[in-house]
């Protein structure tokens, strides 16, 4: 029986490696029957997603919108589709033609799999040192530029029918702690005035509401600069309604996908995190947890008054204004030339910060560096650089340090997000004391460490001690590849 109320919430679909998607078989029996508003669709070949998506609309009782991040291009999110670099990457190119042809291959890719919403570009600010999360997501950090360059992603993506959604309003880039993080309980908040964001971190937000975007994630993080509240953006009636729908006069979607973040929740459960972006004005929420939990909270909600009944009816048009407007349509598929230029781009994009890019010999010794483990080993993180050196007919070995065995440089990849240290974004003690336990090792063996740095430019010159260091930009399968094939 649908519920008038569903049609707020896109639950997510995780595809599973043993059983697919056929585990979720009654969460979408559920979720349709209801009349949920679409869904979340997270990874799985091309067959099985293409299979997905049309059984969601046989079955829907209504067009649905069918999303999945893709920040990095559908093989970021997809392993059967094509990787692209990050947008911090493609911002140090200084061409808005690759912006728009990064877009024009995502919308392409997405709509061969049935998909008609890209959870893309993250419109936030880089430049922040303090910020431990958004790294190379951010196209850079001039705020004009970045503008610029993102409304021709927006446009490029939107012309090709796939809806776009410009992600972190108002600008969570001065943000020093992850929302996502379990210190963040008690909230995160960005303590810059109303004059600052207005000049620097909304100005993308307000280029690509202009340039009419179909949607627009708010952060789970405060600004008591625009709204002397406190409370999260994503439930402050201020910065949803009277700011983004009044002032900027934006009549797009507006979507809450963090409800389920530490700092959204701020002590309370996902229902009442859940009723307070709808009171806020959000059209949309992402990835609900629990469907019968939070439709419970939004009844009781709607039941009490504490609902504004206008307002869930412009939601309800406005939503469904959209999924008609994505509905199925004949496509142009992907073409070589397309998918060439993404692998030609990766490739340019990695680049030595330190020393040369040496020839490693055929069997390399391998340590996957993991930052984010603090300073522990994590091999799945390198799995598409093992794959693809593989695949250029190197034999990598996976070592914990250099051994007396091997021949050549030794390669160290070195992911995971840099911490806030001192007011600044930087590598963990441990990290750094790990590479320089390598170094003294590969030199007692007479051989030189190079170091592959799956970060910004900054990050990648602030690894100590190795004479050769490459900066990737970020751990996108994309620049994997890239380093890959750069490497052998």
């Amino acid at each position: 029986m649908i519920h008038p109320l569903a049609g707020l919430l896109v639950p997510e679909l995780w595809w599973d490696a043993r059983a697919g998607f056929g585990h979720l078989d009654a969460l979408i029996e559920d979720a349709l029957e209801i009349g949920v508003g679409g869904f979340v669709v997270r990874d799985g070949p091309r067959e099985a997603v293409q299979a997905l998506t049309q059984a969601l609309r046989r079955e829907a009782p209504h067009p649905l919108l069918l999303a999945s991040e893709v920040e990095a291009g559908v093989g970021g999110s997809f392993a059967t589709g094509t990787a692209l670099p990050p947008l911090g990457a493609l911002g140090a190119l200084r061409d808005a033609d690759a912006f728009r042809r990064a877009a024009k291959l995502t919308a392409r890719e997405l709509g061969a799999l049935g998909l008609n919403w890209a959870l893309a570009p993250v419109a936030e600010l880089a430049g922040h040192p303090a910020n431990p999360v958004l790294g190379a997501r951010a196209a850079g950090d001039d705020a004009q530029r970045v503008a610029e360059w993102l409304v021709d992603w927006v446009d490029a993506c939107q012309a090709e029918g796939i809806l776009a959604c410009a992600r972190g309003f108002p600008g969570a880039g001065r943000a020093a702690v992850d929302p996502w993080a379990d210190g963040a309980a008690d909230g995160v908040a960005v303590d810059a005035d109303a004059a600052l964001l207005w000049a620097t971190d909304l100005v993308p937000y307000r280029g690509l509401t202009d340039a009419g975007v179909a949607s627009v994630s708010v952060s789970p993080v405060a600004f008591p600069g625009l709204d002397r509240s406190g409370v999260p953006a994503c439930h402050s009636e201020a910065l949803v309604t009277t700011f983004l729908r009044g002032e900027l006069r934006y009549d797009g979607l507006i979507v809450a996908e963090a409800t389920r973040s530490p700092t959204a929740r701020r002590g309370g459960g996902e229902g009442p995190s859940v009723v307070a972006a709808v009171r806020a004005g959000c059209d949309l929420i992402l990835a609900p947890h629990d469907l019968h939990e939070v439709l419970t909270a939004l009844e009781a909600a709607n039941d009490a008054g504490a609902l504004d009944l206008e307002a869930l009816e412009a939601m309800r048009a406005r939503r469904r204004f959209w999924a008609d407007w994505a509905a199925p349509r004949p496509m142009r598929e992907p073409t070589l030339d397309d998918v060439l230029w993404a692998r030609q781009v990766a490739d340019l994009l990695v680049h030595p910060v330190r020393g040369v890019i040496p020839a490693l010999d055929a069997a390399p010794e391998v340590v996957l560096l993991d930052d984010a483990s603090r300073g522990g080993w994590a091999p799945p993180a390198g799995a598409p650089l093992l794959e693809a050196l593989r695949a250029l007919g190197l034999a990598p070995r996976l070592v914990e340090a250099p051994t007396a065995d091997g021949r050549g440089p030794v390669l160290v990849a070195l992911f995971g997000g840099p911490a806030a240290t001192a007011g600044r974004a930087a590598w963990r003690p441990e990290t750094l004391a790990a590479i320089c336990t390598l170094h003294e090792g590969a030199r007692a063996l007479h051989r030189s460490l190079v170091v592959v740095a799956f970060a910004p430019p900054a990050l990648a010159a602030a690894v100590p001690d190795a004479p050769h260091v490459l900066c990737a930009w970020g751990a996108a399968r994309a620049m994997q590849d890239g380093a890959a094939r750069r490497l052998a």
